[in-house]
This record gives C-alpha cells, sequence and structure tokens, in this order.
C-alpha cells in the first residue's frame, strides 16, 4: 500500500506544480505587462493593485490544489462527507496538521505528502510576488545615474 500512495501522490504533486507554475507565471507576466517600465514611477496604489491581483490568482490555484488533493480523498474512500475531505486537505496543504479529522489508516501517508506539497505550492507563490515586487520597486539603470 506504501507505493500506491507514493505513486498516487507523486502524481498529484506533478499536477499541482502544472497548476501553481501556470496560475504564479501568469500572475508574475501581467504583472510585468501592466506595470510599465520599471522605476517609472508606478503610484503606490497601482503598485497595491497589481500585488493583490496577483496574489488573488496565485492564492486561487491554491484553492484549486486544495480541491483537488480533497477530491482525490473522497474518491479513495478516506473521507465519507466531501466537506471533511477537503478540510482535511486545507490543514495538510498548509502545513496546520490539527488532527481533528483523522484519514484512513490505507491512505495515511498520502497526508505528509499533500504538506510537502503544499509547502513547496506555497513558496512558490511567495516566490512569486517576491519577484514581482522586486520588479515595481526597481530602479532604470539610467534613472540612477542622472541622480548621481
Amino acid at each position: 500500500m506504501t507505493l500506491i500512495n507514493l505513486a498516487i501522490g507523486l502524481l498529484i504533486m506533478m499536477g499541482c506544480l502544472i497548476l501553481q507554475v501556470t496560475f504564479t507565471l501568469w500572475s508574475v507576466l501581467h504583472a510585468m505587462r501592466h506595470s510599465g517600465e520599471p522605476g517609472s514611477g508606478i503610484t503606490l496604489l497601482a503598485g497595491i493593485r497589481t500585488l493583490l491581483m496577483a496574489m488573488v490568482i496565485m492564492m486561487l490555484g491554491n484553492f484549486l490544489q486544495i480541491m483537488l488533493w480533497g477530491t482525490l480523498f473522497f474518491w479513495l474512500g478516506a473521507f465519507t462527507a466531501f466537506h471533511q475531505a477537503v478540510y482535511h486537505s486545507g490543514v495538510n496543504f498548509t502545513s496546520l496538521g490539527y488532527g481533528d479529522v483523522v484519514m484512513s489508516a490505507d491512505w495515511k501517508l498520502l497526508g505528509p505528502l499533500e504538506a510537502l506539497n503544499g509547502i513547496l505550492m506555497l513558496g512558490l507563490t511567495s516566490a512569486g510576488l517576491l519577484g514581482i515586487l522586486q520588479h515595481l520597486t526597481r530602479e532604470k539603470p539610467h534613472a540612477r545615474e542622472h541622480r548621481d
């Protein structure tokens, strides 16, 4: 059963990576296209709006992954109620680990795999937001020369 858990978990993790990279890359490219030139005097409000939009899009990617894992848990029969499966998935994905809802013994190894997946995907989300923030605050090289 351990190998089956690992095989299923790794397949879902690859799907989640594709999903999150798609959402993150789209967010970063969208933000860069709509923010103008680096250091071109973007307003505070425009910068906040750009980051908020990117965060919402990337968190939607994270939410879809939680739903994917929850659907898998429910489909495998690890939970009898769909909302419990999704709740448990969210707790795993964010590494909260409440332990108030427990998976069936046959599929327990999927929990830590989802937690590992969540840590990686939330890290990718954070890196994407940081990349956008750096782009928004980067000065043009010739603008710095004129001040000196």
